[in-house]
């Protein structure tokens, strides 16, 4: 028994008591929380003594550190951040989670403690079986006998909040039953009161830290709630699963409703393997950095595209079936981005391509990581720092990693607080990148995820992501070729592309008001082609002529073309993306005929050409002509 039972003191029937109702909280609710314990101190009193003794002996050391100059040595900050990791282990659970959203949190932690925290295991040894048991057929309503024709005798694996058994049902089919810690939520729900009152204290009288601690309290409870009601879980999981059925690639266990409720919860078993097991994924017959490519894709649709993603996918719920699908487990910890919120990052993403740091310093404001108030002056310079060395290879060959530690001492010294979702995506991302590396030690997670943000940019048609898409290929209203090639090589990559999508996308932005410095430049890469063309058929022609008709302006070689490109270097582009057939572009003429801006490039084509001619008749022809003619003042011959 761990120490979970300390303040729940187990009955007869060796299930834990909850004399205050803790267990019927469905919801973080702090006021609730609140009521709970201002009449009843003893539970809170002998939480404290086993909280507050070794937290005060561990800040006690921390501020001899400081004042003997031991902060300033990093061995030491390291060992003090490998101790602060022992000390929540020890306490349990909510301490365990707390000190994993601290590891998300660069505003609030120097980063060596911060790399850490990182590491930090929601792991604790498993509890009886026999409690285990009692708590399925209290919370099923059954004898296990009755429900589950076999349930292993020990659990498969032990985490901070429950244990996973495997069984099977009547039908035949396997079965992962995950069973909570008893007493877990009377556990939780104490050691939150006491966080969040050391949090209040803190924040009224003292300020030397800047972040809201008791909004951060308040939003770890709310996700510990979640994660703790495996109802909720259930229904994460049926989610997931709808938005990525189209994807052939991807597994997610199937939930058996009749068999869950709020402490227990059964699903498909999924047998596969660790995607960082590469001997045995290679044995499977599958390519393990083609598997990351997929997940990696994947946890981008559901960051950029659903706003719905999977927070927690370290190696044990990331794994590789035999039929090359990868399966993700565990929706305990799920988090949601706005729309605004994914828009905001795909600009960043542009303005940091771009080199822009006074916009991307902007960017973090609209990100709700700086306010309004916050002096942007000295941050663009550290950003400019962070970022410009770290952009010398190109996005795709930047080290993520060594890019989000160096970023999160600019967050430490500037006035930074980082929003919830933020914490949670770097935190998916960089175990992605820790798996991946893992298989390859070249792994670039920029470079695998460029593609996807390329293809969102060209297809997504937020009016917003328009304009950022012209920031991108525009630079002082010249068409920048060479970036838009690299955008469709990169989108080229992605999985999933299609390219009659990104026909009909691309059309549309040279359609919009976004475009229209793009149709601008369109128009004058052609005047420019169908000029030098009619000249040289022109002196072709001149030169043809009898010689008394032979026109002196026309005997001179052609002009070699202007600098902007072709126009059917647009097709080349188009033709370097995969099925691209040159029919997706005829079908849209009809489409483009009818289009008024269409009507608009088309005379300002003939006006331009127009003028050219003019402007070719006077000064290469007819001007000299004239030179040609006898002066009057000279006498003849």
């Amino acid at each position: 028994m761990t120490s979970l039972s300390r303040s729940a003191p187990a009955n007869d029937n060796g299930h834990p008591q909850d004399v205050l109702g803790a267990a019927d909280l469905n919801r973080y609710d702090p006021e609730a929380v609140a009521r709970l314990y201002r009449g009843h101190p003893r539970p809170l009193l002998r939480r404290l003594w086993q909280t507050l003794v070794p937290i005060g002996a561990f800040l006690l050391a921390v501020l001899m550190d400081r004042l003997t100059g031991g902060f300033r040595q990093e061995n030491q900050v390291r060992q003090r951040g490998r101790q602060l990791c022992e000390l929540l282990t020890e306490l349990g659970p909510a301490f365990i989670k707390a000190g994993q959203a601290l590891s998300t949190r660069p505003d609030l932690v120097s980063p060596v403690v911060l790399e850490e925290l990182s590491a930090l295991q929601d792991q604790l040894p498993p509890f009886s079986n026999t409690m285990a048991m009692a708590c399925v057929a209290e919370d099923l309503g059954a004898p296990v006998e009755q429900l589950f024709t076999q349930l292993s005798q020990e659990p498969i694996s032990a985490a901070s909040l429950g244990q996973v058994y495997k069984g099977q049902l009547a039908d035949g089919r396997a079965v992962a039953v995950k069973v909570q810690r008893p007493g877990l939520r009377e556990q939780i729900t104490l050691d939150l009161y006491i966080v969040r009152n050391m949090a209040l204290w803190i924040k009224r009288y003292t300020r030397f830290v800047r972040s809201d601690l008791v909004g951060l309290v308040d939003e770890l409870g709310t996700r510990i709630f979640e994660e703790m009601d495996y109802i909720h879980e259930a229904e994460n999981a049926e989610r997931f699963a709808t938005l990525h059925r189209h994807n052939q690639r991807i597994a997610v266990p199937e939930i058996h409703r009749h068999l869950t409720n709020r402490r227990v919860l059964t699903m498909e078993w999924m047998e596969g393997i660790k995607l960082t097991q590469v001997n045995e994924v290679q044995a499977l017959g599958l390519d393990p950095e083609d598997m990351i490519n997929v997940g990696v894709n994947c946890s981008l649709e559901q960051l950029l595209e659903h706003g719905y993603f999977h927070a927690d996918p370290h190696p044990g719920n990331l794994l590789a079936l035999a039929d090359g699908r990868i399966a993700y487990l565990d929706f305990g910890m799920m988090s949601e981005v706005k729309r605004s919120a994914r828009t905001g990052l795909i600009q960043a993403v542009v303005h940091l391509v771009n080199k822009d740091f006074d916009k991307l310093a902007k960017d973090f404001v609209r990100l709700e990581f700086l306010t309004q108030e916050v002096d942007l002056k000295p941050i663009v310079p550290a950003f400019t720092k962070v970022f410009s060395r770290a952009l010398e290879g190109g996005v795709s060959r930047m080290d993520f990693k060594s890019v989000t530690d160096d970023l999160s001492g600019v967050m430490y010294r500037f006035p930074f607080q980082v929003p919830p979702y933020y914490a949670l995506i770097i935190r998916s991302l960089v175990t992605l990148e820790g798996i991946a590396l893992s298989i390859n030690p070249g792994f670039k997670i920029l470079g695998a995820a460029y593609p996807y943000f390329a293809t969102r940019l060209l297809v997504d048609p937020d009016p917003e992501l328009r304009n950022s898409l012209r920031e991108m290929v525009l630079s002082e209203n010249a068409l920048r070729w060479e970036r838009l090639d690299d955008l469709l090589s990169s989108a080229a990559r992605s999985q999933g592309l299609d390219p009659g999508t990104l026909v009909d996308s691309t059309l549309n932005f040279l359609l919009s008001d976004a475009g229209s410095k793009v149709r601008s430049q369109l128009v004058g890469a052609m005047v420019d082609q169908l000029d030098a063309m009619g000249w040289q058929v022109a002196c072709r022609v001149g030169q043809r002529l009898p010689q008394r008709w032979q026109l002196h302006g026309l005997q001179a070689p052609a002009p070699v073309p202007g600098t902007p490109p072709p126009l059917w270097d647009v097709l080349k582009l188009f033709q370097k993306l995969p099925s691209f057939e040159p029919t997706m572009l005829w079908q849209s003429i009809p489409r483009l005929l009818g289009e008024p801006v269409v009507h608009g490039m088309g005379l300002q084509l003939a006006q331009d050409l127009a003028e050219r001619g003019v402007v070719r008749l006077v000064r290469d022809v007819l001007l000299p002509q004239q030179s040609l003619l006898p002066s009057k003042s000279t006498p003849a011959s």
